[in-house]
């Protein structure tokens, strides 16, 4: 859509999301690492898929979300957090 279609606000809204995706990513993968000790069945699998999507919007490399795909450990994942902060 053409930006003549939304108000001078609404374009601040959407050019300041774009700005901050990468917090909002690095924020969601925080919730999601909380989340992933509280489920059990389908529902973790679920927390894994979107916590490794969330992780190479982050920019974290291929290679190493592979790497965390295989050991899927969540500790793992809290270091490179750690890391980042």
């Amino acid at each position: 859509m053409a930006a003549e279609n939304y108000t001078r606000y609404q374009q601040s809204v959407i050019r300041n999301y774009y700005n901050n995706k990468d917090n909002v990513s690095f924020q969601r993968v925080q919730e999601l690492l909380t989340d992933l000790y509280l489920a059990e069945g389908k529902k973790r699998e679920k927390v894994w898929d979107s916590l490794f999507m969330h992780l190479e919007r982050i920019g974290v490399p291929a290679d190493q979300v592979k790497h965390l795909k295989e050991a899927k450990n969540p500790e793992l994942i809290a270091q490179l957090i750690q890391k980042k902060v």
